[in-house]
């Protein structure tokens, strides 16, 4: 046996969905179709990167943007999409997804959770400035979260027990 056969045999394999790695080193992903013992063969690949993205172009037809459970959920922006959900459609497509990270393997890289930017709403009294000195964000504020929102005088000040309503009348009116 080969030093390379006995590396890729110590290697521990990477747990992709739908993907899985044969005796001989490739790797092979299929799907499911929805409600159906019936498996959609999506192709045989050398890396499970590629497996794996291909996998996930079949996951988003075949169960669509919301249902779909991907391995690499950063690359749908990229992802090619097959034009039915013919099985010869998804391999097609699947094919070339999986071309793409064999040309750049750091398509499937960036792509993993890890890797995607985090998302980052105001903290440490970011927006306090802004929030003290904006009436209109507080009643906006106020309406989305279905309370009703605090009065205001003139001057933008927090009006005590003022008799002004808000202008386009509570959201506990009856219509």
């Amino acid at each position: 046996m080969d030093s390379h056969r006995q590396q890729q045999q110590h290697q521990p394999a990477p747990q992709y969905r739908g993907v899985r790695r044969r005796k001989w080193g490739r790797w092979v992903s299929e799907i499911r179709q929805p409600g159906t013992k019936v498996r959609v063969w999506l192709g045989s690949f050398d890396s499970a990167e590629m497996a794996a993205v291909a996998h996930d172009v079949a996951a988003l037809r075949l169960r669509g943007p919301r249902d779909a459970q991907l391995n690499f959920p950063g690359s749908v922006g990229w992802l090619p999409q097959p034009a039915t959900t013919d099985p010869a459609d998804i391999r097609a497509a699947a094919a070339e997804a999986a071309e793409r990270v064999r040309r750049e393997p750091a398509l499937a890289v960036a792509a993993t959770p890890a890797n995607q930017p985090a998302v980052e709403l105001g903290v440490d009294g970011e927006f306090d400035d802004q929030l003290e000195s904006s009436p209109k964000l507080w009643a906006e504020m106020a309406e989305a979260m279905l309370l009703e929102p605090p009065r205001w005088d003139q001057d933008g000040s927090e009006a005590a027990e003022s008799s002004q309503s808000w202008p386009q009348g509570s959201l506990w009116d009856a219509c």
